[in-house]
């Protein structure tokens, strides 16, 4: 293949469409799960939806869903999902059911050569649209292996275990959590939360949206676009907060105000007021979670948790609870990428031994030493306010740019430079150092246990979208002899970039 894209997941679906609109039609999906979706196929808990409005969490190139909610649910994402892989009819090039278990660059050769589940294969480029929210981030305290009940992560969400009626205690205060409490609390007889962390949370306005008004957004030019453009720049105010510290007074203020309002017992208010800058960890956004833990029967234990008893959760300030169900939300391992440990450069590292823990890449896309090798979603990219969509759309615009400049300059791989790689990473640290991502007093999946930020961007998606709007053909190294041509004649471009060539020249 020329292409293998490896997740079917929004990365992978936008990376298909894409690539094959550029032109690129001998493109294949490997998807290690029984059906697409990625997330939102692994992560079916009570409650899952997404903290983004569904009209900027979607594609550009597929505006016109039918939302039901101003933030839809996982079944209706799935559906959407699946619908526009129809629509683009992505059945011939995906394959689910194959993991890949590794690859290693063939120099010789100029591929990538995979090795599956379902066999070897060989491609050009390698697209990793695996994505962060991927391995989960298991409870590891002592007894746990023990307990007599079910117990899992809300990622592997066992839908044969009946709440009803059933004592159930749940592990962590995050995005899933703020979900699941509200969803499982009528149904329990007890729900208690150990949360280790309080976290800012505001109101979410997830209101039904009319048939109507989705008829109105079909019938009026540009209305969706519209409506789009004005969440993007409600989104791009988070982020504006997030970046200038001081600015968050406000948003605190709003959080405090919900907090106070939706909770009247004062010491549960206490408990569930954070003592950190609004923005330091992801921003949660529910109007259901605060009352779902006034109810009677919902107890949080502001601690966390150091061991399991047979029966029993024990909580880091001795807070002891009897329970039958214990549900991990403790979220994922945001850095680790899988295949990073059996993914081969060109100096015989794997990926991770190339990070030595800290994950870069340059624009969060290309890594020196892994030629031909693109990340969607990958290190410093994303943030606490905009949607993954507009980061991963600005790539895919890169991505093609990327190949149609190999075609134009008769080149068989790109190799991002060390130098601008590593330029960038300094920059990317030193702007993130005056953020609310860095200042504000919390600790949180971001960072690595160096210390390092990996995760969020530390300036506008604008500015992101600028960056990735065009291929700069100056920060790479070109190797020859060329592959054939893959762009359609009408669609290849007739004339060769000058900085390609000119970098195609030196050493």
């Amino acid at each position: 293949m020329r292409a293998v894209v490896v997740g079917a997941g929004f990365s992978g679906i936008g990376a298909a469409v894409r690539l094959r609109e550029a032109g690129f039609n001998d493109v294949l999906v490997l998807e290690k799960g029984t059906q697409l979706g990625g997330t939102w196929s692994e992560n079916t808990y009570p409650g899952c939806a997404c903290d983004v409005p569904s009209t900027l969490y979607s594609y550009s190139f597929t505006p016109d869903a039918a939302w039901s909610r101003v933030f839809a649910g996982q079944r209706e994402i799935l559906a959407y999902l699946r619908a526009t892989a129809e629509r683009y009819r992505l059945g011939d090039v995906l394959r689910c059911g194959v993991q890949v278990l590794g690859a290693r660059w063939d120099g010789a050769a100029g591929r990538w050569l995979l090795e599956t589940s379902d066999g070897p294969y060989s491609a050009a480029v390698l697209v990793l649209a695996t994505g962060p929210w991927h391995v989960p981030r298991r409870l590891e305290v002592p007894g746990i292996e023990d307990f007599n009940g079910p117990v899992f992560h809300t990622a592997r969400w066992d839908h044969g275990v009946d709440l009803a009626g059933r004592r159930v205690t749940v592990v962590g205060s995050g995005a899933s959590a703020v979900q699941i409490v509200p969803a499982i609390e009528a149904q329990a007889a007890a729900v208690d939360l150990f949360q280790r962390t309080a976290q800012w949370v505001l109101p979410k306005p997830d209101l039904p949206v009319p048939t109507a008004f989705n008829r109105l957004l079909d019938r009026v030019p540009g209305a969706r676009d519209a409506l789009r453009a004005g969440q993007y720049a409600l989104q791009e105010g988070f982020g504006y907060a997030f970046r200038h510290p001081q600015a968050a007074h406000l948003l605190e203020a709003g959080a405090r105000a919900h907090l106070r309002l939706a909770v009247r017992d004062r010491q549960l208010r206490r408990q569930l007021t954070p003592d950190y800058r609004l923005g330091c960890k992801r921003l949660l956004t529910s109007s259901t979670f605060y009352r779902a833990l006034s109810q009677p029967h919902v107890r949080l234990h502001p601690t966390a948790v150091t061991a399991v008893r047979g029966n029993e959760v024990v909580g880091a300030d001795g807070t002891t609870v009897q329970t039958d169900v214990l549900i991990e939300a403790s979220g994922f391992r945001v850095g680790e990428l899988p295949l990073a440990k059996t993914l081969y450069g060109t100096n015989g590292r794997t990926l991770d031994q190339a990070w030595g823990g800290e994950p870069q890449a340059y624009m969060g896309t290309t890594v020196s030493g892994f030629p031909n090798l693109f990340l969607l979603l990958g290190p410093n990219l994303l943030g606490g306010s905009t949607s993954a969509i507009t980061v991963l759309e600005a790539q895919l615009t890169y991505l093609v740019s990327a190949l149609a400049h190999l075609d134009q300059g008769g080149h068989r791989a790109l190799d991002v430079r060390s130098a601008a790689q590593a330029a960038h990473s300094t920059a990317v640290q030193e702007a993130l150092a005056t953020t609310v991502y860095n200042t504000g007093g919390c600790t949180s999946y971001y960072f690595t246990s160096t210390g390092r930020n990996v995760f969020a961007w530390p300036w506008s998606t604008g500015r992101l979208v600028r960056r990735l709007s065009r291929f700069d053909a100056d920060a790479y190294t070109f190797d020859a002899p060329a592959w054939p041509l893959s762009l359609p004649a009408q669609a290849r471009p007739q004339h060769v970039d000058r900085e390609v060539a000119a970098n195609a020249e030196q050493p």
